[in-house]
């Protein structure tokens, strides 16, 4: 009933930029918060940042003044711009929505299936 898709994962190199996107659909009446997590191999995923439906955003203090989470709330899309990309940012990235409200009116978290970014030279 609630899908969230990710794309433009891929490999970049130290110093590079990305841009990741997330679109969510489904039957579901809103989505207060999105955002993205990432695990790196052999490694705890762990949240990298988030935005509610109303703008406020928050960090893990490893990429601040790097990444960008940003919403397209009509779309029900939400994107990571990522630059000034480092080795130890290798991961899979993951979209998140913790508290989906759907048509059946269910909260549910909705995962997207991942989309790897690799930062080597």
């Amino acid at each position: 009933q609630v899908q969230l898709v990710e794309s433009g994962g891929g490999l970049v190199q130290p110093g590079g930029s990305l841009r990741l996107s997330c679109a969510a659909s489904g039957s579901f009446f809103s989505i207060n918060v999105m955002g993205w997590y990432r695990q790196a191999p052999g490694k705890e995923r762990e949240l990298v940042a988030t935005m509610t439906r109303g703008g406020s955003t928050q960090y893990v203090d490893s990429v601040k003044g790097r990444f960008t989470i940003s919403r397209d709330n009509a779309k029900n899309t939400v994107y990571l711009q990522m630059n000034s990309l480092k080795p130890e940012d290798t991961a899979v990235y993951y979209c998140n929505a913790p508290n989906v409200l759907t048509m059946n009116y269910r909260f549910l978290e909705v995962w997207g299936q991942g989309t790897l970014v690799t930062v080597s030279s």
